[in-house]
């Protein structure tokens, strides 16, 4: 059986012990069956679950942080008289290579103010983007790269 089907079935066991049958107990017992997995991950071998809820974990924390910043940037734009934006299409090389993968860094970008997805390649290998802050698109571009699409990488195709 898998890491994370055990880690299910922790949790379960955790509602029917504790008999409280709601969200916040089936949470509380996944985060405790996650601990004990992670304790005893030399007695049932190594597991990339481990790496994978972390990098999950580091993906919505980042897009958080990613969209507050963005989000402050485009209100001040739109607020003060003197406008910053320099609005570009963009073409961004694509490194991941799963239909969910790509799926993910598209909305991603998409929802993140300033920033919207239009267009996958039929090769599946570059992204356009039109970037509302876009004065140095090589500076975006590695910024998405590195940022968006890595932690995605990290989470989905689990690198």
């Amino acid at each position: 059986m898998n890491t994370f089907g055990l880690n299910i079935i922790l949790a379960i066991a955790w509602v029917a012990f504790t008999g409280s049958v709601s969200l916040i107990g089936l949470i509380t017992g996944f985060v405790i069956g996650y601990g004990a997995l992670w304790l005893i991950q030399p007695l049932i071998g190594t597991s990339s679950y481990f790496k994978r809820v972390a990098a999950w974990i580091k993906l919505v924390i980042m897009f958080h942080y990613e969209l507050i910043v963005s989000s402050i940037a485009v209100a001040i734009d739109v607020l003060t008289p003197r406008h910053r934006s320099r609005p570009a299409i963009i073409e961004v090389p694509l490194d991941v290579k799963t239909d969910t993968g790509i799926l993910l860094v598209t909305n991603l970008i998409s929802l993140t103010p300033g920033t919207l997805s239009l267009d996958v390649s039929e090769d599946r290998k570059t992204l356009l983007v039109h970037a509302m802050f876009a004065d140095d698109p090589d500076a975006l571009r590695k910024s998405l790269k590195d940022g968006m699409e890595r932690w995605v990488i990290d989470a989905v195709e689990g690198a």
